[in-house]
């Protein structure tokens, strides 16, 4: 078994929380169903939460991740790897989609793998060869007030051959947990909780994920949550062809923690989360097939800017009132000079 290729799984997966919005390369109609389930409305007084962005915001974010993870083959060959990914995101800008609904473009502008020193030259070229595919890859999605999709659909830089099919179906189920938020239906107030669910394909493996969010402070459009995530995954096999390799997910668990400081004007959120995981696979090749046992610990932060498209209006605004001001001003000037008969320079 090759372990550039254990390396290159490692560092695709830890960027599932990198980019969701584009669940297929054909739009797709949103679930009836509603995907939040509201566990506690908290205290009195309770309102809807609703985003209420305005058209022409775009949100740039910067996303970095610090990962340790341990690999332990059944011949007691320990992998210790610490790879580290960084995503500049560009979100919009927005304008009105259907039914009330707001549709915005999202690119990865830059990605660049870190990596410690010391690390092994081929497997660092490995990880800087994964994770450069992801540049420009992105598309367009189409959400509700409630941070819902309802369609989207890939760029043609996700289309790239280079990318490999099942790289790109498990980056396009992410953001969703601490980037845009998805709201519940019924008011809440402080000390809500709901719990959001959804089915991911990561790396080809279905994964179940459960995110539940508290809300803790409001001020204005300003909100604060904690949120808990989790993912299971029941047994399951999937064939990789280009590298021979046959992976047998035996069992997969992952706990993370972590708080969201989002603005409902904005498309996306400030957060930080932490987390552990682990996995049990069985890696078939020609030479074999062995034990593979992941244990993870990461840390995912985000910081966003975003400007609102009021607020660009109001600068352009100010821009005019003060050329008309200085037009003005320079007309009443020579009018004075005319009048006193004093020379303009």
């Amino acid at each position: 078994m090759t372990k550039q290729f254990v390396f290159r799984v490692l560092v695709l997966v830890c960027v599932l929380f990198a980019l969701n919005g584009c669940k297929s390369e054909n739009a797709n109609d949103a679930k009836s169903n509603d995907p939040v389930l509201v566990i506690d409305q908290g205290a009195e007084p309770r309102e809807a939460l609703r985003y209420h962005v305005a058209h022409g915001t775009t949100t740039t974010s910067k996303m970095e991740y610090a990962l340790a993870r341990l690999a332990t083959t059944e011949n007691a060959a320990a992998l210790s790897v610490t790879p580290g990914v960084r995503l500049d995101i560009v979100s919009g800008p927005t304008y009105e989609g259907k039914r009330g609904s707001i549709r915005y473009d999202v690119r990865i502008v830059k990605a660049e793998a870190i990596v410690p020193e010391g690390t092994d030259p081929a497997v660092k070229l490995d990880l800087d060869k994964s994770v450069a595919v992801l540049n420009n890859v992105g598309g367009w999605v189409e959400i509700d007030d409630r941070g819902i999709i309802q369609r989207s659909e890939l760029n043609s830089s996700a289309k790239n051959p280079d990318l490999p099919a099942r790289l790109l179906l498990m980056i396009i189920n992410a953001r969703t947990s601490l980037a845009r938020v998805v709201l519940p239906a019924q008011p809440v107030g402080i000390g809500a909780r709901w719990e959001a669910s959804k089915e991911l394909q990561l790396y080809g493996f279905k994964v179940t994920q459960s995110d539940t969010y508290t809300l803790t402070e409001k001020v204005g459009d300003e909100i604060k949550l904690n949120v808990q995530i989790q993912q299971t995954a029941p047994q399951q096999t999937i064939m990789f062809e280009e590298e021979g390799v046959e992976l047998t997910l035996d069992a997969l668990a992952m706990n993370a923690n972590g708080t969201v400081l989002l603005n409902l004007k904005a498309l996306e959120a400030n957060a930080q989360a932490s987390g552990e995981a682990a996995n049990l696979m069985n890696v078939k090749t020609v030479d074999g097939s062995e034990k593979l046992e992941i244990d993870s610990a990461f840390d995912v932060k985000m910081t966003v800017t975003y400007e609102v498209a009021e607020t660009i209006e109001a600068g352009k605004k100010g821009l005019r009132s003060a050329k008309e001001t200085r037009e003005v001003a320079e007309d009443v000037t020579e009018d004075v000079a005319e009048e006193l008969e004093v020379p303009q320079e």
